[in-house]
């Protein structure tokens, strides 16, 4: 019995790796017109007088009603021209991340063939934790300041677990993250499932979009924090079940398991051992079995309830 099972396990990865080699093929067939704009070199290498110019051609990051004088201040400010410095040094061509938003296209237009790829603007946002990649139907948005590493000096003001959102692998997830708005069906309650499977589905986005992206980079979580979950999954779900949170509309329970936090909040010893948002990442658990034990696509997926999911994936923690 035994030896048929294995067999039965193999023949079913056979077919799973023949499929994703077909997608793979068909990904790489699929042209792409990739256009980067760097406005930090064009901004911040003017002069007073070429002002005028750059506000004609991106008028969208110069809103009316402010006098040049806000604009020349900033060309004049010495942090920020040393944070330009920082970027073009970490940045000096698109070499980084070019092959990255190429592949990120290629595989949206696969799933989305009305999309087109968009054109790309890199910036300085000031490190503006809530804009740091922007989709916005055919134009991209990147912040690089906020892709300096973790340990650069200018995030030293952040917390630790924040800190790690400033990792350059993370700009291709936040582009997806921003990307997903829109087309995932919001919980139709407020239950912790709800919200654990809507960012399980946005997770599950970039298991497809993103499928050389570390679990982690996904996520936001460092090795150690993966292991951490994978380790304690079932421990993780028995909480849940013995406590009867999964249909619970407690909203203290998003800001303990949902929310971006230095840790999850179970109140007991493992919480300073735990990430934060492990919430989602159970989610994340549940739609990648969903999605393995039904042939649906993406966009039903998406637009599926949260119990549907649930009842449906026949997900069991690895133990």
């Amino acid at each position: 019995m035994k030896k048929y099972a294995l067999l039965l396990i193999a023949s079913l990865a056979f077919v799973s790796c023949k499929k994703e080699d077909k997608v793979t093929e068909a990904v790489e067939a699929i042209p792409v017109n990739l256009t980067i704009e760097r406005f930090d070199k064009l901004f911040y290498e003017s002069k007073p007088e070429d002002l005028a110019q750059l506000k004609k051609t991106y008028p969208f990051f110069f809103p009316a009603g402010n006098p040049d004088t806000v604009w020349t201040n900033k060309l004049q400010n010495p942090l920020l021209q040393e944070l330009y410095g920082e970027v073009k040094k970490k940045y000096p061509d698109n070499t980084a991340f070019e092959g990255d938003l190429e592949s990120l296209f290629k595989r949206i237009q696969y799933y989305y063939p009305e999309y087109k790829a968009p054109k790309v603007i890199t910036l300085i946002s000031e490190v503006d934790t809530d804009a740091k990649a922007i989709y916005a139907d055919s134009l991209v948005l990147l912040s690089l300041d906020t892709y300096l590493g973790k340990d650069h000096r200018f995030y030293e003001g952040f917390p630790k677990y924040q800190r790690q959102g400033f990792e350059p692998s993370q700009m291709m997830p936040d582009l997806v993250t921003s990307f997903s708005q829109g087309k995932i069906a919001p919980p139709t309650d407020r239950s912790l499932l709800g919200q654990m499977i809507y960012f399980g589905k946005e997770l599950y986005m970039k298991d497809l979009l993103l499928p050389d992206a570390s679990d982690g980079a996904k996520i936001e979580y460092t090795d150690e924090q993966i292991k951490w979950c994978q380790e304690n999954e079932s421990e993780l779900w028995r909480y849940f079940i013995d406590n009867k949170l999964l249909f619970d509309t407690d909203t203290k329970l998003m800001q303990r398991f949902i929310s971006v936090g230095p840790y999850s909040k179970f109140y007991l010893e493992i919480d300073q051992e735990s990430p934060g948002r492990v919430g989602q990442w159970v989610g994340w658990q549940i739609v990648r079995s969903y999605m393995k034990n039904n042939e649906v696509t993406l966009q039903k997926m998406l637009a599926t309830d949260a119990k549907q999911i649930f009842d449906n994936s026949k997900y069991k923690p690895k133990k």
